[in-house]
């Protein structure tokens, strides 16, 4: 399913130098190129529910010095929205980020995540001639067994009040409540008023029905923590791990024992 942002577009501190489309399978991928530095820089996307104007604090910036190339998330943005669970695996993501950087002209790049489920990972561990340097910051990776859901999914539920909104009735029947739920446990600071809104108004551009059409793969066997552990030992690239102390959203330890599991395999 192709479906193009309606919302006017907030102004920029630095509009791209170049864009286009990456299409890999059918899916197109919207990219975006600023500055012409070294290194380059990736900034992939994170969980769908928000597209790649999420890094506008840190675009400006960095492109005075560097290249940096940024690019929509299949579900979000100017980038299509396939409807099957197949197509939002993170081995999909990861591929995408292959594609926008051939698309671009990159041969290899500095990967900056945020938040990553696996993609990243996957793309420094099996492409290491395209990763020359790898930061995560607070990485979303089961390094180990999740904790059980405080609600069940997928039931209709008699409360809506916090964590109960992790849930898909409630995601269809006010996906906006979601979002204003959900980003206010990102943004935990005081003052984070701007961030909260404009989190939401990109979670809008996209809609539940296509967040749900990936979101049992968060619950998936894809990246169990032994896989995780294995990949981590395959990354051979400089990498750096940022973890929050008071994120409400990943557990501080799983930043924490990525990066143990980086340093006992002597790359970090």
């Amino acid at each position: 399913m192709t479906l193009t942002m309606t919302a006017p577009e907030q102004t920029r501190a630095r509009y791209p130098d170049q864009e286009g489309w990456a299409e890999r399978d059918g899916v197109r991928l919207f990219w975006e190129r600023y500055g012409d530095g070294e290194p380059t820089i990736l900034l992939p996307p994170t969980w769908e529910i928000v597209h790649s104007r999420f890094w506008k604090g840190q675009v400006p910036y960095l492109a005075r010095h560097t290249r940096v190339v940024t690019f929509d998330p299949r579900g979000n943005g100017r980038s299509d929205r396939p409807g099957d669970y197949e197509a939002y695996r993170r081995r999909e993501f990861a591929a995408d980020a292959l594609a926008v950087l051939d698309a671009a002209g990159v041969d290899r790049a500095v990967v900056v995540s945020w938040c990553d489920m696996g993609e990243a990972l996957i793309l420094a561990a099996e492409h290491p001639e395209r990763v020359a340097g790898l930061m995560l910051i607070a990485p979303a990776l089961p390094v180990r067994e999740p904790e059980v859901p405080p609600y069940p999914f997928d039931q209709v539920l008699d409360t809506d009040e916090g964590w109960a909104k992790e849930n898909r009735h409630y995601w269809l029947r006010d996906w906006r409540g979601y979002l204003e739920w959900f980003f206010s446990r990102c943004f935990t600071e005081p003052h984070s008023t701007k961030q909260i809104e404009d989190c939401v108004g990109w979670g809008l551009d996209t809609d539940a029905e296509t967040i749900l059409a990936g979101f049992r793969g968060w619950a998936g066997k894809e990246l169990d923590p032994e896989t995780v552990v294995e990949l981590c030992g395959r990354v051979r690239c400089p990498t750096l791990v940022i973890q929050g102390t008071e994120d409400k959203l990943v557990d501080p330890e799983w930043g924490r024992t990525g990066g143990a599991t980086r340093l006992s395999a002597g790359h970090a």
